[in-house]
């Protein structure tokens, strides 16, 4: 279903848990035409099903899973306190990111199961709204501890040709909404991933860049080897702020800018090929938006 300039109390229109609501002058801005998915779906270029099951599951009876009897906990460690909040060590400032690989459908243990955060969804309540000078954004009704899962930023999962082609025939006044996720396993293993919600996305494509966000990226893996590109938000959040992350896939918190060069994941959202300028009014703010031109190599 595509949802234009109308009022909509749920622009989920029931696919998530909780509804996400919309404030805003319809009048004022053309409400954007796309098709809402909570999940990835498969796209051009793309040679995995989102929905595919090939990760293998673990055969705890227990209403959650511990590391030392969880065979998904023994192999990919250990992500999420007892609570479901993510563990400091993954939302590291740019420097480094672990990725996540959470129980899936083939593991015995309860949907309770404090290893099973992003699977379950949508918890937070949701606002899209306009603001003043950067169009649609996302902001909190209720406050969001640090480590909560918020959203995902789901969308077409797309091949490095289609990601390409699709950048080069945007406009200069287009959205490009595509964002490149880059694991490093090791100095001759990069895992790429490239995921386009313009057409068929979920709430994660109203998310706004800031130099100083209150959001994180994780790759986070459940079912099958392709990631679920997951938002935590990494301090405390107030009710009524906005949601944001960095496009270049670097965070900051309490006021430490710093960037790592050699990131186990990096990230990146651009703008098609011109620098835009940033009004993300944040005392370390560079000014523009990020530019990624790298889906143009032809690396």
């Amino acid at each position: 279903m595509l949802f234009q300039s109308a009022c909509v109390v749920d622009l989920s229109k029931g696919q998530e848990n909780v509804p996400i609501t919309i404030d805003g002058d319809f009048n004022q801005v053309e409400y954007p035409a796309f098709q809402y998915s909570p999940g990835n779906v498969q796209g051009p270029g793309c040679e995995i099903d989102p929905g595919e099951i090939t990760l293998p599951g673990c055969s705890c009876l227990s209403q959650s899973c511990v590391d030392e009897s969880c065979s998904c906990l023994k192999t990919y460690g250990q992500a999420y306190d007892s609570s479901g909040l993510l563990l400091d060590r993954y939302m590291a400032d740019g420097a480094y990111c672990a990725p996540v690989f959470e129980c899936n459908a083939l593991c015995a243990c309860s949907e309770a199961c404090s290893n099973r955060v992003v699977e379950r969804g949508l918890s937070f309540r949701l606002q899209v709204f306009l603001t003043r000078e950067r169009g649609w954004g996302v902001r909190t009704p209720e406050l969001i501890h640090q480590g909560s899962f918020v959203c995902e930023y789901a969308g077409e999962v797309i091949g490095r040709d289609e990601a390409r082609r699709r950048q080069l025939s945007q406009g200069p006044g287009d959205n490009n909404y595509i964002i490149a996720v880059r694991e490093h396993a090791g100095p001759a293993s990069v895992t790429e991933t490239f995921v386009d919600p313009a057409r068929v996305g979920n709430v994660g494509r109203f998310l706004n860049h800031s130099c100083r966000p209150n959001l994180v990226m994780v790759p986070v893996r459940m079912h099958s080897a392709l990631p679920h590109l997951a938002l935590f938000a990494c301090r405390d959040i107030c009710s009524g702020k906005e949601l944001t992350f960095d496009y270049s896939g670097g965070g900051s918190r309490d006021g430490d800018t710093s960037r790592g060069s050699q990131a186990a994941i990096e990230a990146s959202r651009t703008h098609g090929l011109q620098r835009k300028a940033c009004y993300c009014r944040a005392q370390n703010c560079s000014g523009f938006l990020p530019l990624d031109t790298s889906v143009l190599s032809n690396l």
